[in-house]
């Protein structure tokens, strides 16, 4: 299977890799077939408007190339965004963004979508 240059680096060198302390929500996800598990963890703050928005994100991800770097792209793409804005982000956003995945890892982008929104939702949760 072959990746493509973006792809590698954000396996490599993944963003926003890690644990935040004591964080406003976090979204565990997994797909049993292909064993992949992902957690995002949020820091939530408010932007001049009074919004409610992303302040800090990092992921751990247990899982293949694909899935660490679809998790290190959606953290970058959510990363200072609106919970409006996140909440748009789509798994084929997620892939075009690094250029493009194997059709049979199409299902990471997915999953990283999903954690992200899961995230989201346990901080409403606990929020509201």
């Amino acid at each position: 299977m072959l990746y493509n240059k973006e792809v590698i680096k954000h396996f490599q060198k993944p963003c926003n890799m890690g644990k935040i302390k004591d964080p406003d929500g976090v979204g565990e996800v997994g797909n049993p077939i292909c064993g992949d598990l992902m957690n995002i963890y949020l820091k939530i703050s408010k932007n001049k408007k009074g919004q409610e928005i992303i302040k800090d994100i990092k992921f751990e991800t247990l899982g293949c190339v694909a899935a660490i770097a679809t998790s290190s792209m959606v953290t970058e793409m959510a990363k200072g965004k609106t919970f409006a804005q996140a909440l748009k982000i789509k798994y084929s956003d997620v892939a075009k963004s690094l250029g493009s995945l194997p059709p049979i890892k199409v299902h990471c982008a997915d999953l990283a979508v999903k954690a992200l929104r899961a995230a989201i939702e346990d901080y409403r949760k606990k929020s509201y």
